[in-house]
This record gives C-alpha cells, structure tokens and sequence, in this order.
C-alpha cells in the first residue's frame, strides 16, 4: 500500500507557473507521476517518471511548459508547470503503480494502483 497526498495547487493567472507537490509513502520500485482531469473528461497523463530514476515521459500537452522532479530523501515527486493555460485547469492527482522502470512511459492510467486525493489548478484572469 503506497499513501500519496498532493499539495500546491491553486489560482494562478494566465502564463504563470506553479509547482505542485506529491509526498508519498513509499519511494522506490514505483512508477510515478502526475495526471489530471476535468470535470466529464477522462483523467489523462501529465508526467510519469520512475520512482529514483531520471527516465521521464511528458504529454504532449504540456512538452516544454513541464518538469517533473524528485526529492528521494524526502520522499517528494514534483510538478513544476510553466506558461500556463486557461486549458491547464484541472484537478491533478499523483499516482504510482509497483513495476519495471521500462514499464512506466506505457501504463495506462487505470493501471495505476494508488491515487492521492488530488489538488486543483485553476488558470484564469
């Protein structure tokens, strides 16, 4: 059982940034990463990376305005989310699920084991 909570979400206007935060239980062996949804809209990928690894898979949606971090001694996957979008708004989750490193970039979302409680970002002016 890996417990996941997410923090750092917020308002933010229209090409500003935000990190977001993912404490998680367990720090090893997992793929993990961050994923999003909207209200009627089926929960898509945003960042996966393997839990002490550098490998990184990023949606094309948000390539180049995107980074995904971690802190292993901490237990702590980030999301740092640049230029964003009013397209941006969603709640974002963390996620991790125990497989391979190679496995990560082609878990599909419901694949994914453990799921935090998710934090909203809000992009407006």
């Amino acid at each position: 059982q890996v417990q996941l909570m997410e923090t750092g979400g917020g308002s933010v206007q229209p090409g500003g940034s935000l990190r977001l935060s993912c404490t998680a239980s367990v720090f090893s062996g997992h793929c993990i990463g961050w994923f999003r949804e909207v209200s009627g809209k089926e929960r898509e990928k945003v960042a996966i990376g393997f839990t002490g690894g550098a490998s990184t898979y990023y949606a094309d949606s948000v390539k180049g305005r995107a980074t995904i971090s971690q802190d292993s001694a901490n237990n702590t996957l980030y999301l740092d989310l640049y230029s964003l979008e009013p397209e941006d708004t969603a709640m974002y989750y963390c996620a991790a699920h125990r497989a391979r490193a190679w496995m990560c970039e082609s878990l599909d979302v419901h694949e994914f084991a453990y799921w935090g409680q998710g934090t909203q970002v809000t992009v407006s002016s």
